[in-house]
């Protein structure tokens, strides 16, 4: 029952991989382990790479994996394997156990409260695998490529198309009785061409994912737009520094929210690492602000019944009427700092910015003259202090239309003024990802250029 075997062409061996689980477990136990925690893996997929035509790369990924961790007392100790015959898993086991009789004690080390497991499993929608044939790859990526290079002239060079599809199945499992697998599916495409007109030459790329491969945008959209954003970049100039204000359109945005998250993460609260340490109850954003987390949407790319320590999920606010509702905590942080699981090991689940009424052209308006941020570059946060500075490239607006296409500059605030410095978000909603959020005006950045 345990001897590894190829994954198969259709679904995947759910109850070998739920025996194998099981299996561990007892092996922890037996092997002295007062706790023990199991997660295994298969995965498969297809990728395809194109460029200027003729196919780059053809691979098939086909993979599978054990993760241990095993508890003596408050010491733990991990090991992993991709070999799960027998032998191997026991001697995983072994080793994650010599690893943990090593260990210091961790008084917040361990499991989570078995009433914080989840129990009920409702059909996500997160499985639908998609028979791509590499002939079948080939086709869409030479599509979505050949509609970038004939929209425009001014399209001179390609820096290739890509077309991906994913299948997987995970099973996690604990000592405290919870077992349970699901399979899940996503599948991309994207393409990304280089322009030039004159001395300017620019590149852009997009891309659309999807679980299902009817939810992806058809190839000759993708390379369609891709070329778009390339030409409204050519010509592209830089700016004199100044204060103005700033719009951060739908596909960066994430990013912007995504800073929000790291600063109220357990790890950085307990570590006394973020600018936002201490901030539960205290305004963060401005009132009109409402951001929550959605886990059980059908089909979305962040859904999940459970995190990755098998806590269930749930809908709960983070920011509501502007104030700090939340932080974001698996089972040690929130132990660490003397709270209670948040169900976020892993990662956030849906989060959504909740929209307004305006789409860009309507924030552009509002904003009336400023710039609208299209890509950032660097790293340039301080999550202690909140410090933000990166590099930058979009577009200058005067009167709410674009002007002119705008580079080599940086942008600058402190995330904490910049957060409550937001104005308006758009209806325009990204659901590339696992946040969710339209373009953001913010009322005022500093822009560094020459």
């Amino acid at each position: 029952m345990f001897q590894p075997d190829l994954l198969g062409d259709n679904d995947f061996d759910t109850a070998r991989l739920e025996n194998l689980a099981a299996f561990v477990l007892n092996e922890a136990a037996a092997q002295g382990a007062t706790a023990a925690e199991a997660g295994l893996s298969q995965d498969r997929g297809l990728s395809v790479g194109v460029r200027l035509g003729e196919v780059e790369t053809i691979e098939h990924h086909r993979s599978q994996g054990l993760g241990i961790t095993v508890y003596f007392g408050q010491r733990k100790g991990s090991a992993s394997t991709t070999d799960l015959g027998p032998q191997a898993l026991r001697e995983s086991v072994t080793a994650a156990c010599r690893i943990a009789r090593y260990a210091a004690e961790d008084e917040f080390a361990g499991l989570p409260e078995a009433g914080l497991l989840a129990t009920q499993f409702p059909d996500l929608s997160l499985y639908h695998p998609w028979s791509l044939t590499p002939e079948e790859g080939i086709r869409h990526a030479l599509a979505c490529e050949q509609a970038a290079l004939n929209h425009d002239a001014a399209i001179t060079n390609s820096e290739g198309a890509s077309i991906s599809t994913y299948s997987g199945y995970r099973v996690l499992g604990n000592s405290l009785g919870f077992l349970h697998g699901y399979a899940s599916s996503r599948h991309s495409l994207s393409c990304s061409v280089i322009g030039q007109r004159g001395d300017s030459m620019q590149r852009d790329d997009w891309w659309t994912v999807a679980r299902t491969q009817e939810g992806l945008e058809p190839a000759e959209a993708v390379g369609i737009k891709a070329a778009e954003r390339t030409v409204q970049r050519l010509g592209a100039r830089s700016l004199t520094t100044r204060q103005c204000p700033v719009v951060f359109a739908a596909d960066v945005a994430g990013g912007f929210f995504g800073h929000f998250i790291a600063a109220i993460r357990g790890g950085n609260l307990y570590r006394k690492s973020s600018f936002l340490l201490d901030s539960l109850g205290k305004t963060v954003f401005p009132d009109f602000l409402h951001i929550h987390e959605q886990p059980y949407i059908p089909g979305a790319l962040g859904s999940a019944a459970y995190d990755g320590e098998g806590v269930r999920t749930r809908a709960h606010d983070l920011i509501k009427d502007g104030i700090l509702e939340s932080y974001v905590l698996n089972t040690y942080s929130a132990r660490k700092l003397g709270m209670t699981t948040t169900g976020n090991a892993g990662g956030v689940h849906n989060l959504t910015i909740d929209p307004g009424n305006l789409d860009l052209a309507g924030l552009l308006k509002t904003m009336n003259t400023g710039l609208l941020v299209t890509e950032l570059m660097g790293q340039g946060i301080n999550l202690v202090t909140g410090d933000y500075s990166r590099g930058a490239a979009g577009f200058w607006v005067e009167n709410g239309v674009i002007q002119y296409a705008v580079e080599e500059i940086t942008i600058a605030g402190n995330l904490r003024d910049m957060f409550l410095n937001v104005v308006a978000v758009g209806n325009d909603v990204d659901k590339r990802g696992g946040i969710w959020s339209g373009s953001v005006l913010l009322e005022k950045m500093t822009v560094a250029g020459n």
